[in-house]
């Protein structure tokens, strides 16, 4: 049972970080609450919040939240994709959300940003992956089971 429970929590991180990720990167998902999508209008919301330079932030926000996302969702390297993503995190918390305090904009003030609450759920999620692991069903879990099985094979031939 804690391999599907792993499953599904590496599944719904996935999608929610290559989501945004691709948001940032390819403008997937423009309109709607997260408005105009592309690497120009992230450069430009993070050159405005003072992260610069823009252009190069906005790559490197996009593609860890990208490719850590496929890489949390297929399993592979999911401890590192999700060290990567908690700091990515942590630093959007320090630079763009805790100055607006916990909770999210629900009222759509367009002179405020949303809170921390979002971000303090998905390292929470994070920290629970990366600290019990992708589970059997992921490559790494895989990859762990052919090593304990060319293990186990090895020490049977030296016992004989």
């Amino acid at each position: 049972m804690a391999s599907a429970g792993l499953f599904v929590l590496r599944v719904t991180l996935a999608f929610v970080l290559v989501s945004h990720g691709g948001h940032i990167l390819f403008g997937l998902g423009a309109g709607g609450g997260l408005g105009p999508g592309g690497i120009d209008q992230a450069a430009a919301r993070f050159a405005a919040a003072g992260l610069e330079p823009g252009h190069l932030i906005a790559g490197i926000v996009g593609v860890v939240q990208f490719a850590g996302g496929l890489l949390i969702g297929l399993g592979l390297l999911s401890r590192w994709a999700t060290l990567a993503a908690i700091a990515l995190q942590a630093i959007l918390i320090w630079k763009l959300q805790a100055q607006w305090g916990l909770y999210l904009n629900w009222t759509g003030d367009l002179t405020r940003g949303h809170g921390i609450e979002f971000s303090v759920l998905l390292i929470g999620a994070m920290a629970c992956l990366f600290l019990a692991g992708p589970g059997e069903w992921s490559l790494d879990g895989r990859r762990a089971h052919s090593a304990a099985r060319r293990a186990a094979g090895r020490a049977r031939l030296r016992n004989r």
